[in-house]
């Protein structure tokens, strides 16, 4: 099963939808950095055997992007967004992650947030994954 469409756009990894409209809400799934090509954004090869350098800030600003390009296939925006749950693998990347996410949105206006650690994620690159509700009139 391919994991990208013809138009180069990421598709799910599983029975899903990324986004799910319901009523006047909107639920974008957990999203990652990854690209359409299954590539990561935040991941840097160090050398040449391979070590990887894992940028939880980096992965944080593409996870939103990938939201934000979610959330208008319903006609809405990061504006809409009234909570976030993120999900670290590592605590010690809460700083890098908390400081990209206050470039998309703000301290009093911003949506409400949970971030809670998790053992791991789908793939071993990943650092961070969101999940967003929205809240937009039809």
């Amino acid at each position: 099963m391919k994991n990208t469409s013809e138009e180069g756009k990421v598709t799910p990894r599983g029975a899903y939808p990324h986004v799910k409209r319901v009523g006047d809400f909107i639920f974008v799934s957990g999203t990652s950095s990854r690209r359409s090509d299954n590539t990561i954004e935040g991941v840097e090869i160090v050398d040449n055997m391979g070590t990887k350098r894992l940028d939880a800030k980096k992965q944080t600003q593409a996870v939103l992007r990938n939201i934000e390009k979610n959330l208008e296939k319903k006609g809405a925006t990061l504006s809409d967004v009234v909570d976030v749950t993120s999900f670290l693998v590592n605590m010690n990347d809460f700083a890098g992650y908390n400081e990209a996410y206050a470039e998309f949105f703000d301290k009093e206006t911003g949506p409400t947030r949970t971030t809670v650690a998790v053992h791991q994620l789908p793939h071993p690159d990943l650092v961070v994954e969101i999940k967003v509700m929205a809240y937009k009139k039809e």
